[in-house]
């Protein structure tokens, strides 16, 4: 194991949105640490599901409920006593939150808001990792990165609730989290993440796979699309370092954070697609009809302030994070159980993670 994560053993983690792709992820490498994880979510809303192809019910105590019900949440957190949180929970799709825009900000603000006043009331809360996302800046489809001071937006629905989170978590920290009480709380903002498990609507890489399981082309909308690709381990383990971070100094770092991959893994829809294809050994690459509906061409994540501050550092390229996410899809595919090959790739990325930093650490 990498050495910053050894504090999670033994420790009380509420993950919210636990039965979600990231969230699934983060239970297994938090129990493979030796965490007593709660998680707090809606139960998984696709088939497959992460959440049930890994048996995690069995790994931590779940809870299936909405961050939207205030009450709930509050006896939850009491009940169980966290000393850390990560939220992940939200609707996280662009195009869902065009046809549910009063759920979408209900759910990622409100939502959100409840979740922080909980934590605040409980009295246990150590620690706060709040997730949001690269769209929560105001996007002006520069030929850069952005930094985390620089103004939050959204064209659409989605991207703008996340700016809102940011803007209320901001102001909720300075209300009533200063001063070391009752906790350090920061937020997070990573890129496209992709790797194994994830079959939620409209993301590239499970629609490749459902396509090429499908005997189908696959249909890319916009293909010269423009986004930070990563794998999923890469802002997790951010995450992670993270609430190391705030348990130890909160007051330091409770501030805003990207995780995104290096320059060269920024690529188009089409590089990425084809690239799917490569690696699967089989598939087509089409034009399908480009939606209606805005989305971004151009959106890149300046991560040096998480490099100079958190000594964090991506560890895999955008091939080896395409390559990892299509291995498990092929194996799944296949027929092998996965939760021994799931654990085996955490191990994997760990291992690469703590080479990549002794290289780090003698260039420096």
């Amino acid at each position: 194991m990498v050495e910053w994560f050894k504090i999670y053993k033994n420790k009380k983690v509420l993950v919210s949105g636990n039965t979600g792709f990231k969230g699934s992820w983060l239970v297994l490498w938090l129990t493979s640490l030796g965490a007593d994880v709660i998680g707090y979510s809606l139960p998984p809303n696709t088939e497959p599901a992460m959440y049930n192809i890994l048996r995690l019910g069995e790994k931590c105590t779940s809870v299936f409920a909405d961050i939207r019900d205030r009450e709930y949440l509050k006896k939850v957190f009491t009940e169980h006593k966290p000393e850390i949180v990560f939220h992940l929970a939200a609707q996280p799709l662009v195009r869902l939150s065009y046809h549910e825009p009063v759920e979408t900000y209900e759910t990622n603000v409100i939502g959100t808001l409840n979740v922080l006043e909980a934590a605040r009331q409980c009295g246990s809360v150590k620690a706060f990792v709040n997730v949001t996302t690269d769209k929560c800046y105001e996007n002006k489809e520069v030929n850069r990165g952005y930094k985390e001071d620089e103004p939050m937006g959204g064209h659409d629905m989605y991207s703008s609730s996340k700016g809102c989170v940011e803007i209320m978590s901001s102001s909720f920290r300075r209300s009533f989290l200063q001063d070391g009480k009752p906790y350090a709380m920061a937020t997070a903002r990573a890129g496209n993440v992709i790797g194994g498990g994830d079959w939620a609507l409209d993301r590239l890489i499970p629609d490749c796979v459902q396509f090429i399981n499908a005997d189908k082309p696959i249909e890319i909308r916009n293909p010269i699309a423009v986004r930070p690709w990563q794998h999923v381990l890469e802002p997790l383990s951010g995450y992670l370092t993270l609430g190391e971070k705030l348990l130890t100094d909160g007051e330091k770092y409770a501030q805003g954070f990207n995780f995104g991959p290096n320059e060269e893994s920024v690529l188009t829809v089409a590089d990425v697609a084809k690239r799917v294809v490569n690696y699967y050994g089989k598939g087509e690459v089409v034009v399908g009809a480009k939606s209606d509906l805005h989305e971004a061409n151009l959106l890149m994540l300046n991560i040096e302030k998480a490099k100079e501050v958190l000594n964090w550092t991506p560890t895999y390229n955008a091939d080896e994070a395409i390559k990892e996410t299509i291995e498990w899809y092929k194996r799944f595919y296949a027929g092998e159980k996965m939760f021994d090959f799931t654990i085996g790739q955490i191990e994997k990325y760990e291992k690469a993670r703590n080479k990549n930093e002794k290289i780090i650490s003698k260039i420096r």
